[in-house]
């Protein structure tokens, strides 16, 4: 029996329209608190970059996002329902997750893992467009030149291009990317918070979490900043990436000056 549309392809919000929110969110694990009341909203088109020291709980955050993770306590809603609601193949056509680490046992081929991400739509009308939205994606992270290499031959900066790859491929309303540069060069870096902002720029939500602070404030709209696993500040770039709030946050002086020509700021540690 063929799904009806709705249940195949999820509405494109509204710019601006609320996709997720996740209120006074609480977690703890053997004994210890992750998250202690830790809110963020996203809407469609926008980049919120999730900002913190280590430890600060964005991590724990992105997946109880994702929903791979359930709160002891406060509630998470996509598309205005609450995310307990969804099953997992609805869930995965609504949010795309890329993790910290991309790791695979086997020797699949780059291209390959990079169509696992359509695994969503297997049975849908959007299947048909599979090849084409593979190629795009491999496109747009520079991957495709090694899609017939074996994932685990690649090195870490490629694997990390192919993985989000993958969760470009998925082609959901709202990506959730969990430090995405880490394992990257300087264009790399610069190339995947491009594509975020393409992404935001199409209508997409866009969650990603960050430690280098210039980068969010060069690529975000707006900063989440976390600590003790609590949001402690949300709002614009400007508004948050302040030196006092954010020596405080991070244990260490930092300065934020206006980038010369662009305006905007730099976040740089003080150093004797």
């Amino acid at each position: 029996m063929r799904l009806r549309r709705h249940q195949e392809i999820p509405e494109r919000p509204l710019p601006g329209a609320e996709l997720l929110a996740a209120e006074a969110v609480r977690l703890a694990v053997g004994g210890r608190e992750l998250l202690a009341g830790a809110s963020v909203r996203v809407a469609a088109g926008e980049v919120v970059a999730l900002l913190g020291p280590n430890g600060a709980g964005k991590s724990t955050l992105l997946s109880v996002l994702a929903g791979d993770v359930r709160p002891a306590a406060g509630e998470v809603r996509l598309h205005g329902r609450p995310l307990a609601d969804y099953g997992p193949a609805e869930l995965a056509r609504h949010r795309a997750l890329l993790p910290q680490a991309a790791a695979l046992s086997f020797p699949f081929p780059a291209g390959e893992v990079v169509r696992m991400g359509r695994a969503p739509w297997t049975g849908t009308a959007a299947a048909a467009e599979d090849e084409a939205v593979v190629a795009e994606a491999m496109a747009a992270t520079e991957s495709t030149a090694f899609a017939e290499r074996p994932f685990t031959a690649l090195s870490g900066g490629e694997r990390a291009r192919v993985a989000l790859a993958r969760v470009l491929a998925q082609r959901t309303p709202l990506l959730l990317l969990d430090e995405p540069t880490a394992a990257l060069d300087l264009r790399h870096q610069e190339l995947v918070l491009r594509v975020a902002r393409a992404r935001a720029a199409a209508g997409d939500g866009v969650v990603v979490v960050l430690h280098d602070l210039s980068l969010a404030a060069a690529y975000a709209d707006r900063v989440v900043l976390l600590t003790g696993g609590a949001t402690v500040a949300d709002g614009p770039v400007a508004e948050v990436l302040r030196a006092p709030l954010l020596s405080e946050v991070y244990g260490h002086p930092v300065e934020v000056l206006a980038h010369p020509r662009t305006g905007v700021p730099l976040v740089l540690p003080e150093r004797d």
